[in-house]
This record gives structure tokens, C-alpha cells and sequence, in this order.
């Protein structure tokens, strides 16, 4: 009997142990596996749009709203730096890219560097991949593809694509992860003040 409860427990244990180590995997590497897939759903999408649309063309999601375009724009998101000079528009462009890449990696693999929380990895996640994919095109090819355009009558938004979707939603992810309170997060774990008797 004591050796049946003595295996059953060394089994609870390793259970416990293999969850552990999956959980860890995952919370260390669930960042950069995000990061794959906005690169990949970036790639895809721009691919089609070069190769299905002109310039000339659009394709009305949310008449008045919405629609598909297709501009190649050679500056930053939503179209910044595009008529500065190509030369130093390249270096500038590169050269943030490659800095804010460095800071991500660095913060989703360095412990302690206060990107635990799911809402700062996913965050982080998000702008590693939607760097990378802009950063992609800005060397191979000079220029970004942008696509996402948001109207109203005559005005417009700068066009944008999925790697720009990606970085806006992660810094505002941020934002909130910074001005949120995190013991408003943690159900259950917030100190209450002693009260006096």
C-alpha cells in the first residue's frame, strides 16, 4: 500500500513538473511564436495585394469607411518620411527598426526585465512581428506595401498594413500594461489597507 502511494505520488509529481516546463515554454516562447504569425499573415497579405491590385484600384469594404487600396509607401507608418531623402530615410528607418527589434528580443528573453505579464509578452509580440515585417520590405525592396485605408468622403487616413496594425496594437497594449494598475488585474491579491479597531 505505502509503495502504490509512494508511486502515485512520484507520478503527481512529474505530472506537475511536465506542467511546469510547458508552462514556462510557452510563457517564454509564445511571444515569438505570435511574431511569426502576424510575419507570416503580413507577408501574405502584401504579396496578394501586389500581385491582385494596381494603384488605380480599391475595393469597398464599409462604403464611406473602409476600403482596400494599394500604395507603396517609401517613409515610416502612415506614410511619415516619405518625401525626405531617400538616403537618409533608409538609414533612419533601418536603423529604428533594427534598435526597437534589439530591445524586444531583449526584453522578452532577459528575466526580470518586467515583460512577464501576458499583456506586455502579446504586446511585445505584436511589435516584434509587425517590425520585422516592415522592416523586411524596407530593405529588399525599398518600399512598403500599405493597404488599410480608412475614409470619410474626401478625407483619408494614410494607408496601413497588418505589420503597422500589429505595432499599434502592441504599443497601445503597453500603454495600458504601464498606466493600468496591476493589483486591479490580480483578482483576489489586492492589499487592503489595516483597518483601525
Amino acid at each position: 500500500m505505502l509503495q502504490k502511494t509512494g508511486a502515485g505520488v512520484s507520478a503527481g509529481t512529474a505530472a506537475t513538473s511536465c506542467r511546469a516546463t510547458s508552462d514556462r515554454f510557452w510563457t517564454r516562447w509564445s511571444p515569438f511564436i505570435l511574431s511569426l504569425l502576424v510575419i507570416a499573415f503580413d507577408r501574405v497579405t502584401k504579396l496578394y495585394i501586389r500581385g491582385h491590385l494596381t494603384e488605380l484600384d480599391s475595393i469597398q469594404v464599409m462604403p464611406g469607411l473602409f476600403r482596400i487600396v494599394h500604395t507603396e509607401n517609401p517613409g515610416a507608418a502612415f506614410g511619415l518620411l516619405a518625401e525626405s531623402n531617400p538616403y537618409v530615410r533608409a538609414v533612419v528607418l533601418v536603423g529604428i527598426s533594427s534598435m526597437v527589434l534589439v530591445f524586444v528580443v531583449s526584453a522578452l528573453l532577459k528575466r526580470g526585465s518586467g515583460a512577464s505579464h501576458w499583456i506586455s509578452r502579446v504586446a511585445l509580440g505584436l511589435i516584434l512581428g509587425g517590425a520585422i515585417g516592415n522592416l523586411y520590405d524596407r530593405i529588399f525592396r525599398g518600399m512598403v506595401t500599405d493597404f488599410l485605408e480608412i475614409y470619410n468622403g474626401g478625407w483619408s487616413f494614410p494607408a496601413f498594413n497588418v505589420a503597422d496594425s500589429a505595432i499599434t496594437i502592441g504599443a497601445v497594449f503597453l500603454l495600458f500594461e504601464l498606466i493600468w494598475p496591476q493589483r486591479n488585474r490580480i483578482a483576489g491579491h489586492v492589499v487592503q489597507p489595516p483597518t483601525e479597531s
